[in-house]
């Protein structure tokens, strides 16, 4: 049976590095690729290649003019086509630089193919670079739609939280820095390091030598609805405290809501406080919402993630996943149930102290607090714009 394995990255080299090695480790395996540079001209470029070379090629019209849309709709049938011919033992689907594995993870699982694998692959040296570049994708030319306003610092932290494998470029320019950062922006990943050795194209066939541990992550398996849970702003699994090689990370975790106007005014400082910052928050002036902190590159995404689950009737907790219950009975307050602060800042030369003192005066006061949720809700409502409400 056909196994699947999703490559992707926003490092070109290193992506180029995992497929080379997932090539000559795993007999039958092809690397189907989806070239979205081509977009310009109205298609996208599919290769399918095996260890010797391309196999394969053609194009896909784009789709609404959007060339990973044409993507979406062409992988399917490529990877039912390869399953069908009875040869190929695993497809590495090798994602353009700026598409995202989730999005590819999802269809692929949603149409019955056995997804094996999530790979993210990295140049440790080249991760604070990209977090910190809040250039957008398409003034670097890798946006994916006309209508893509993502940037490259948003893009690449998805990219890298989202797989559970990071295979690690030989990177001669990264230090201790650059892997204790990697490690606490996402510690519960398997980092495995990419092999460089007997990727001599013109050596034909397979290796010899033991399947590399590369090779076997592709195989492990991967669960997509775990994958999504994992990232959700509810349950999400934020990193940890901790503190090495001159690489900190804040955990901020309160039962307190924040003034609206308060945090608002603070936002442009908490958003450059660290290289990354992630996690889920509560505003005086939406007492049920829970809100989606999500920052990069200097810049700030915050978003509704639906309601916390205290706001919610008894007769819809058998709707929610258990998941979901688990992570809001961890956060339990007997006043105000799972409505909480919960922030991670990750950064080399993170200020924690002017951090919290920071995020501490954004609170309610003790005054505010008392006067309860009636009042809380009259305050000047900070976040519309930012909500588009």
């Amino acid at each position: 049976m056909l196994s699947v394995a999703v490559v992707g990255g926003l490092h070109a080299d290193a992506r180029g590095q995992a497929v080379e090695r997932l090539l000559a480790d795993v007999p039958g395996a092809v690397a189907l690729h989806h070239d979205l540079a081509t977009a310009a001209k109205g298609t996208v470029v599919r290769t399918v290649r095996d260890r010797t070379g391309i196999v394969s090629a053609g194009e896909a019209p784009l789709v609404n003019d959007c060339a990973c849309c044409a993507l979406r709709e062409d992988l399917v049938p490529e990877l039912e086509r390869l399953a069908a011919d009875g040869v190929t033992r695993l497809a590495i689907v090798e994602l353009w630089d700026s598409v995202e594995p989730k999005a590819m993870a999802e269809v692929v699982a949603s149409a019955g193919l056995r997804l094996t694998g999530v790979i993210t692959a990295v140049d440790p040296a080249l991760v604070l670079p990209y977090l910190g570049n809040g250039d957008d994708l398409a003034d670097a030319g890798l946006a994916a739609a006309a209508t893509d306003q993502r940037t490259i610092a948003d893009t690449f932290a998805r990219q890298l939280e989202y797989a559970p494998v990071l295979a690690l470029a030989d990177s001669a320019e990264a230090d201790d820095e650059d892997r204790a950062l990697l490690a606490q922006l996402h510690p519960t990943a398997r980092r495995v390091p990419i092999d460089p050795s007997t990727l001599d194209p013109s050596t034909l066939g397979p290796s010899a030598h033991a399947p590399s541990p590369l090779a076997t992550a592709a195989l492990a398996g991967f669960d997509v609805e775990s994958a999504a849970a994992a990232q959700h702003p509810a349950c999400a699994l934020l990193p940890a405290e901790a503190d090495e090689c001159g690489v900190s990370t804040l955990v901020w975790h309160r039962s307190r809501p924040f003034h609206p106007e308060r945090l608002y005014a603070a936002l442009e400082e908490l958003a450059c406080a660290a290289a990354r910052s992630r996690g889920r928050f509560w505003l005086a002036d939406r007492p049920d919402t829970l809100l989606h902190w999500d920052a990069a590159g200097g810049a700030l995404c915050v978003e509704s993630a639906g309601p916390w689950m205290a706001s919610l009737p008894d007769a819809a907790w058998d709707m929610v996943p258990p998941v979901r219950r688990a992570a809001a009975a961890l956060d339990w307050h007997p006043e105000h149930g799972d409505c909480c602060q919960h922030l991670v800042f990750t950064s080399p030369g993170l200020d924690r102290d002017g951090l919290e003192l920071l995020l501490e005066s954004c609170l309610l006061t003790d005054v505010e607090y008392a006067a309860g949720r009636t009042a809380w809700k009259r305050l000047p409502p900070a976040f519309d714009t930012l909500l588009e409400v």
